[in-house]
């Protein structure tokens, strides 16, 4: 009997600076959170309060403020739809911003990513925020100066709609050049609101619908999807467009589909 309390006591023993350890550690993570998200409230207020409007969009603000205030976690669909179409070697990324999507969603994956951008604040912060070893950080207008050589993704997300019609056409001329026989496209646009206002001023053309994007891709691609989904603040469309094989056709090496 004696034995047998000797070990409780031990056991309590060990426990009591853990149960204390874990408090205090709990109480630490809770105001780190609430200093964080504050301070990410703030940087989003000045960026987006005071003229003039940045060119890209900081998503530590969405990570560490945004996401958790809102509980709207539209901001990822970007990343994860994007990372279904990668083919885990070369990558162009056009219109990288501050990189997030880059670092986090792409680089893990791919043998080497090139990420331009013709914003020499947002290339500065991409650099500084979300920098990895295979990453590439190029300041260049992807009208003029979109870089040379063959991948195997290139990535146009958030970025298609600063563009005119006519030079999303020749981008895509441009793109398809790049993209090695069975290399995949993939982004993300939104849809026009329904009075007409532009989202952000610098967009220079929104899209009606599915279709209306549907129709710029398919002169240059054989295998095209578009797809969306709708939240209170934001309609979204998504695209993967290849001249090889799409994410989740039937012969998609990924997935095994079976039809009744």
């Amino acid at each position: 009997m004696i034995r047998i309390l000797h070990k409780i006591k031990k056991y309590i023993g060990k426990m009591v600076p853990k149960c204390l350890y874990e408090t205090l550690s709990e109480a630490e993570c809770a105001i780190a959170r609430r200093w964080v998200s504050s301070a990410h409230r703030r940087l989003m207020a000045i960026q987006w309060s005071l003229p003039p409007q940045p060119e890209f969009f900081d998503h530590n603000i969405d990570l560490f403020y945004l996401w958790l205030a809102k509980r709207n976690s539209l901001w990822l669909e970007r990343g994860v739809f994007g990372s279904l179409a990668l083919r885990e070697r070369r990558v162009l990324e056009l219109a990288c911003g501050d990189g997030f999507n880059a670092r986090n969603f792409y680089s893990l994956r791919s043998e080497h990513i090139i990420a331009c951008d013709f914003d020499p604040k947002a290339i500065k912060t991409a650099r500084g925020k979300n920098g990895a070893s295979n990453i590439e950080y190029l300041l260049a207008d992807i009208r003029t100066e979109m870089p040379g050589g063959k991948f195997e993704n290139v990535i146009w997300d958030a970025a298609i709609e600063h563009f005119t019609p006519d030079e999303i056409m020749k981008i895509l001329d441009d793109i398809k050049s790049r993209l090695t026989d069975d290399g995949i496209l993939s982004g993300y646009t939104i849809v026009e609101r329904a009075d007409r206002e532009k989202s952000l001023s610098h967009h220079e053309y929104e899209f009606k619908s599915k279709e209306d994007l549907l129709r710029f891709l398919t002169p240059h691609f054989r295998n095209v999807m578009v797809f969306e989904t709708e939240y209170p603040e934001r309609h979204n469309l998504y695209f993967w467009a290849t001249d090889g094989i799409l994410p989740f056709s039937p012969s998609w090496s990924k997935a095994a589909i079976h039809r009744w």
